[in-house]
């Protein structure tokens, strides 16, 4: 069977992240959503999203195919559902779709003539830009327990000091050598040839993904995903980082989410909670307006290519864009439009040909080539986003 998975109504609801990716590219967990459903289905998917990603992320469609909501994470009963589904038939989840079979001479879909199967099980699934770290700590644990079933662990080094470590995982080439891993209340995988430096101490849940890096002293806190290739230091608490970014100096992140090729200046830190303890409002870029997120812990969202100066200072719950460049003295406001260069003093339009430019030679430095199709994506959001910049 050829399966699609869709971007379904949430998509907007996780911008900036999803204005450079699909749904099903954000990484929750120890994997991304996409990488999920092809373990679970065995399987290669595509996929189905906005016009102008489509180049990169392309669909692939045969006479009959599943189409899967990607803001929903597999377990083993739903994709036993899927698996089984048959022309005319669908899988709901209350009022939403989950999946549902359709076939090349379907011009549309309608599914008041669908066979309607309900799941009623549990299941996670992001609908929200803070379900991204909100529900990171059950989704390593249920990717922790898909990766690693059957398989033994590397063994780790005597030269660490390490508490229940049976629920710990170590990939070929994974080293950590000198610190404190602390699996007790949620499990600890260090992905393929990933590195943790001499002093770290890393508690449960977390999951440092390949070719990623603890560097020395840093101090890692549940639930707390870091991303391939990316590199962390500080203090990182119940946040996911995607690949390629680099928070590699001392400063607080915490109950945050930075997209890919992010990089956060040394001493910067996010505050996480309001000092009168009140819920945290995050703008939303579906309603125009900050929203209630219902949570009392929420600290910063930061879109891909964005990066700060040292000691660079975020309020409880910030949103910036795709490619900011913010800078210190002070507090910059709590919405960043995409493209946007200064701090508290003030903002000023970051033009695409500077922000690529500063691209090439970061991406040059990980071995990855900045493309044609990255840069029509990124100046695709250029335009889109410059309703909400007003400079």
């Amino acid at each position: 069977m050829n399966y699609i998975l869709f971007d379904g109504p949430v998509r907007n609801a996780l911008l900036p992240f999803t204005f450079t990716r699909p749904v099903a590219e954000i990484r929750v967990g120890i994997l991304t959503i996409r990488e999920k459903w092809e373990k679970y289905l065995g399987s290669t998917t595509t996929t189905i999203t906005e016009e102008y990603l489509s180049e990169k992320y392309p669909i692939v469609e045969m006479p009959t195919n599943v189409l899967i909501n990607a803001s929903f994470l597999p377990n083993e009963e739903l994709v036993h559902l899927i698996e089984a589904l048959n022309e005319n038939e669908a899988v709901f989840y209350g009022e939403d779709v989950v999946a549902f079979y359709s076939t090349d001479t379907q011009d549309e879909i309608d599914f008041s003539s669908f066979k309607h199967i309900e799941y009623e099980g549990d299941v996670l699934r992001i609908e929200n830009t803070w379900d991204i770290f909100s529900k990171n700590g059950e989704a390593i644990q249920a990717d922790f327990d898909l990766i690693t079933s059957g398989r033994k662990s590397q063994p780790i080094s005597d030269t660490n000091r390490i508490i229940n470590g049976d629920n710990i995982f170590l990939e070929e080439g994974a080293s950590v050598e000198f610190s404190i891993l602390n699996a007790t209340d949620g499990p600890i995988y260090i992905g393929k040839n990933a590195q943790v430096w001499e002093g770290a101490m890393i508690r449960g849940a977390f999951a440092l993904c390949e070719s990623a890096t603890v560097k020395m002293g840093g101090k890692m806190y549940g639930a707390t995903t870091v991303g391939p290739h990316s590199k962390v230091c500080g203090e990182v608490s119940n946040s996911v980082i995607f690949g390629y970014s680099s928070k590699g100096h001392e400063g607080y992140l915490g109950n945050a989410v930075l997209g890919e090729w992010c990089n956060i200046g040394a001493d910067s830190n996010n505050s996480n909670l309001k000092n009168n303890y009140a819920k945290v409002r995050l703008w939303n870029y579906a309603t125009e307006k900050f929203d209630q997120t219902g949570l009392q812990f929420c600290g910063l969202m930061m879109g891909d290519h964005s990066k700060t100066a040292i000691n660079t200072m975020f309020n409880t719950g910030t949103i910036i864009g795709v490619n900011c460049n913010i800078y210190v003295p002070g507090f910059p406001r709590n919405f960043i439009p995409s493209f946007s260069w200064g701090g508290a003093s003030g903002f000023s339009s970051y033009l695409p040909k500077k922000a690529f430019e500063v691209a090439k030679v970061m991406m040059a430095r990980r071995g990855v080539e900045f493309d044609d199709k990255e840069a029509r994506i990124l100046e695709h959001v250029f335009e889109e986003t410059k309703k909400w910049r007003n400079y």
